[in-house]
């Protein structure tokens, strides 16, 4: 069997496409923070929400990465991967949505997740963070005419692919000797 042979079988396959996911997500979030650190673009709530669930597939994509011979391991990291790609599916076309409504329409800004997490029940809060408000509606940066939201969409469209992709894989009957 050649070695090219061998990166293409299930697990070896599964591995380095959960190793890219891992990477890809690194490199989505450091940039975030790049944004919010370096050029000081505060992340609104529906970016916080969806940094939560690029955090929740970069752990299933570990699951899957480090428990790459484990069939069952696989499936539940791609079932876990796929929720959290949901999850950001909803939170970031919201997004979209509201950055696209006309500007009399776009909810008021609200005071921030600081003072929510200070003075609301955490339920209130975590309703608040998926509803999103007007900060969320503001476009404060682009690439290639897409904001950063509209990319989120993109990136999460992909994940949800590439984890319905891993899950309906087949199992690998026999190894090759």
């Amino acid at each position: 069997m050649s070695a090219n042979s061998n990166l293409l079988n299930p697990p070896t396959f599964h591995r380095w496409t959960w190793l890219g996911v891992i990477l890809i997500i690194a490199g989505l979030l450091g940039y975030g923070y790049y944004l919010q650190y370096w050029l000081y673009l505060d992340p609104c709530p529906l970016c916080m929400t969806q940094r939560f669930f690029y955090y929740c597939l970069a752990g299933a994509a570990l699951i899957g990465f480090f428990m790459y011979r484990s069939w069952f391991a696989q499936r539940l990291a791609a079932v876990l991967g796929f929720a959290a790609t949901v999850g950001g599916l909803v939170t970031a076309g919201r997004q979209v949505w509201l950055q696209h409504l006309p500007a009399d329409q776009v909810p008021a800004c609200g005071p921030g997740l600081e003072f929510w997490l200070e003075n609301m029940p955490f339920l209130r809060t975590l309703e608040l963070l998926f509803k999103g408000d007007g900060n969320c509606a503001e476009v404060n940066w682009r690439f290639l005419g897409l904001s950063i939201a509209e990319w989120s969409l993109l990136w999460f469209i992909l994940f949800a692919i590439v984890t319905l992709r891993l899950l309906f894989s087949r199992k690998r009957l026999a190894t090759a000797g």
